[in-house]
């Protein structure tokens, strides 16, 4: 290995940590399978990908693969295909799951209803 080669290859290794750069924060939303899903870079490099579905939202963090690309670029391209395909797997798998203890079609007792000459006070508030 020459001189050369060997200085490009340590500037090559100073200009790739990336934990020595602060990114500019970008976030993208979308609608996917009838939820809404959440695409945050963080200004230290990180993504973070939320994804809500009725009422349920689960959250996955992922590291930068291309640190000196554009995010959306990232994104366009599926990058991050895999995290997400996970992320909406695991959402729709706690919402199609069920409990063995909490069930909608239970029903609760109803109390008995108040009489018609019961007054509520102040007090009872």
């Amino acid at each position: 290995m020459d001189v050369k080669a060997l200085f490009k290859k340590g500037i090559e290794k100073e200009l790739l940590d990336v934990e020595d750069y602060i990114f500019v924060p970008k976030r993208m939303d979308m609608i996917v399978d009838e939820g809404d899903l959440a695409c945050m870079l963080n200004s230290d490099g990180s993504v973070n990908i939320f994804y809500t579905k009725n009422g349920i939202t689960d959250v996955r963090a992922a590291a930068r693969k291309h640190p000196f690309t554009d995010f959306e670029t990232e994104l366009h391209h599926g990058l991050y295909d895999d995290v997400i395909d996970d992320l909406i797997d695991g959402v729709n798998e706690i919402l199609d799951g069920h409990s063995k203890y909490f069930r909608s079609t239970k029903v609760l007792p109803a109390t008995a209803p108040l009489p018609d000459h019961s007054v509520i006070t102040e007090a009872d508030k």
